[in-house]
């Protein structure tokens, strides 16, 4: 017997029909979603026909991270300090570098800092978690002790969170969906920190090599669904994980436009929702844009198609850009 999923088809725009249902607490709503199968697509409901546990979890409030509310796009910025990261490896290796770059980055209205220490560009190999720790630990205390928005710890191991944690991060976010180690759930349910759940098909050393897929954006949805159901078993309440389809983590260029336009469906978890695109390959090569920096343009047009279907924060490296263009995109969908 078939399994159904529900895609919102999403608006945005101060005037809406009466029958209208907010999508997730945000800005934009929808009136009717597609019905998807493993084997059809193309059916199409109602808002009134909606199974009553899909519609609440499409519909919900999305509760805040911690103090970070998320009834408006929310913006997690990137800190890499390693010295192979696709982008901006080698950049910010030193605490006293790091925090200038995460002064920067808030001032330009990043609300989230997000710090790794292992690069988990395609190809790259794992790093000790002593290494791990040694990047990041003292770069985590040096922001706290002069900054007080969020920081996430970029990391799929146990001790490197740990030490984190000690050191003053809020957040825990895996790239690996939890399943690379497994007693890093369970430390984020016993310090009760926001967690962010990915998914990734293979290592980073081999993820990009030949990844396949029934069907991705439903082979995701049940990946990222038993993920969830794990973390709550373990005490960690579905309000306090966002979950990220992993873009560009083990995925074709289609997989990843297939994911793109499919969006909507993962709100039917009753999750916040990350995206994260920031200057990733498939932009360089539909934009045109062989070198990493030049993608700018690129990632904010994508992000913004994120927010279009009612992703709550968007991960990027060019803060000041992607600030920019969620004022105007909040403005234009306001009308106001």
């Amino acid at each position: 017997m078939s399994r159904y999923y529900y895609r919102p088809l999403v608006h945005t725009g101060s005037f809406r029909p009466d029958n209208a249902a907010q999508l997730a607490g945000g800005p934009c709503w929808f009136t009717h979603a597609e019905v998807v199968s493993r084997t059809k697509r193309g059916s199409y409901i109602p808002v009134e026909r909606l199974p009553a546990d899909v519609l609440q979890n499409l519909t919900s409030l999305r509760q805040p991270l911690g103090a970070l509310s998320l009834d408006e796009a929310r913006i997690m910025g990137i800190l890499n300090v390693t010295p192979d990261s696709f982008s901006d490896g080698g950049r910010f290796s030193g605490a006293a570098q790091a925090l200038a770059y995460a002064e920067r980055m808030v001032a330009d209205g990043a609300d989230i800092i997000d710090i790794g220490g292992e690069s988990t560009r395609p190809g790259a190999t794992e790093v000790p978690h002593e290494a791990e720790i040694a990047r990041t630990a003292p770069v985590i205390e040096a922001i706290r002790s002069k900054l007080s928005t969020p920081i996430s710890i970029d990391t799929r191991k146990c001790t490197v969170a740990k030490a984190a944690i000690q050191h003053g991060a809020d957040m825990v976010n895996d790239v690996s969906g939890f399943t690379f180690d497994a007693d890093l759930a369970q430390l984020c349910a016993e310090n009760d920190v926001p967690v962010f759940a990915m998914h990734a098909q293979g290592d980073p050393m081999t993820m990009q090599r030949n990844p396949v897929y029934r069907d991705v954006l439903l082979d995701v949805y049940d990946f990222l669904e038993t993920q969830l159901a794990m973390l709550e078993s373990l005490g960690i309440d579905r309000s306090r994980v966002v979950l990220d389809p992993g873009i560009g983590f083990g995925k074709t260029q289609a997989h990843n436009l297939a994911l793109l336009n499919g969006m909507s469906v993962f709100h039917g978890l009753g999750c916040a929702l990350l995206l994260g695109v920031s200057r990733k390959g498939f932009i360089g090569k539909i934009g045109q844009t062989p070198l990493a920096r030049d993608r700018v343009s690129g990632s904010v047009a994508v992000g913004l198609a994120g927010l279009a279907q009612g992703v709550q924060i968007l991960r990027v490296h060019d803060v000041a850009e992607t600030k920019q263009a969620i004022r105007l995109w909040q403005a234009v969908a306001r009308g106001e």
